[in-house]
């Protein structure tokens, strides 16, 4: 019987002891340091200038080994890899580009003893022209969405559709098991000197994807990002001349475009009332999280002199919140008497003039800048 009883203690203990070890191997990152862009670094140190650096060692035979054992069948990591999947499914896209604006060239290695993920951005090709030239300053904006407020930049490779960049970034602190839920975005601009760089094209790749231990190397077609598919703005005016209020009441949003990498956005909306070029006033809704079809009803009211009323104008951005990097602008318009943000806008604004005191509503296209 006390034999008995020492042969259940034992097959307890081990119970104990494989659960602890598999609960502590199956742990995503337990006790890693948290990886984030902002432990980054680029060969190129500040953005857009400075020399590549060399190439840090490979991973040997034990560390492939290693990372085998990440894409094993524990349950843990089984769990891991669907979650990560999921996060990242709206940036798996097969299909091919709408119009043909270039391809870039590009290589993916990790040194596992420093859980270190090392990005070479080589050369692109066939780049469309963006310049009077006829040529482009092409440089590459590197992120590891979701992640966006850490961005690396190559350097600036003047008047050229074939640039060669040779530059290595490194992403410090990331263990394997969270690279599966990163997505890493390339983003080729044309430099221009005197107003807002032009967006050449843009690249997604989920890096669950991506086996890391054959240090892949690709030449990826660059797609042109959506344009003018920014969602739409259920709005409301009103005048009351005799008390010279303004009142703008933003009722709903559909469609807005998702910024998030869960396919979603948290919308507010910033309303600045303009005379001229001048601002004057600034107003804010609630923030509304995870949505893509918000719905606002906030009213705001203004003080504008009926003598005034055709010189000022409402600035409506759509923005999405984020806790960590900048908010983004999602879409905006501008609601004038002369030179809206379009034909609708100006209409809407015209309307509120000849109807006085009464309420006149009207969707909106939101327009990316």
């Amino acid at each position: 019987m006390m034999w008995a009883a020492m042969t259940r203690s034992f097959e307890i203990l081990y119970s104990f002891i494989e659960y602890y070890a598999n609960r502590t191997a199956g742990a995503p990152g337990n006790k890693s340091p948290a990886g984030s862009a902002a432990g980054s670094t680029s060969a190129a140190g500040d953005p857009k200038g400075g020399a590549a650096a060399g190439a840090q060692g490979g991973p040997g035979g034990a560390q492939n080994k290693q990372l085998q054992n990440v894409k094993g069948d524990h349950p843990s990591m089984a769990f891991l890899q669907s979650r990560s999947i999921s996060l990242v499914d709206m940036y798996i896209d097969n299909s091919e580009p709408s119009e043909n604006v270039g391809q870039i060239h590009f290589s993916l290695e990790y040194d596992f003893q420093n859980t270190t993920l090392i990005l070479r951005i080589l050369t692109a090709k066939e780049l469309p022209a963006k310049d009077m030239s006829g040529t482009s300053d092409p440089y590459v904006r590197v992120t590891l969405l979701p992640d966006k407020k850490h961005r690396l930049e190559t350097k600036i490779k003047r008047r050229t559709l074939n640039p060669r960049w040779n530059e290595t970034f490194y992403f410090e602190g990331f263990p394997i098991q969270k690279l599966q839920s990163r997505v890493l975005h390339l983003h080729v601009f044309d430099y221009d000197r005197f107003s807002r760089d032009d967006s050449i094209g843009e690249v997604f790749l989920p890096l669950c994807q991506v086996d890391l231990s054959e240090k892949p190397s690709f030449w990826k077609a660059l797609k042109p990002p959506a344009k003018d598919k920014c969602g739409e703005l259920l709005t409301s005016l009103c005048y009351h001349p005799s008390q010279s209020i303004l009142t703008l009441t933003l009722l709903k949003a559909k469609n807005l475009k998702a910024k998030d990498i869960n396919g979603k956005s948290d919308p507010y909306v910033k309303v600045w009332l303009q005379f001229g070029d001048k601002r004057i006033e600034k107003r804010k809704t609630p923030i509304f999280k995870v949505t893509l079809n918000p719905v606002f009803n906030e009213t705001f009211s203004f003080n504008v002199p009926w003598e005034k009323i055709r010189e000022c104008s409402l600035d409506v951005m759509v923005m999405d919140f984020d806790n960590i990097g900048r908010n983004e602008l999602i879409g905006r318009i501008l609601l004038a008497g002369k030179n809206g943000s379009g034909a609708t806008e100006t209409k809407h604004w015209q309307d509120m003039i000849t109807k006085p005191r009464q309420t006149i509503v009207q969707w909106h296209r939101l327009k990316p800048e």
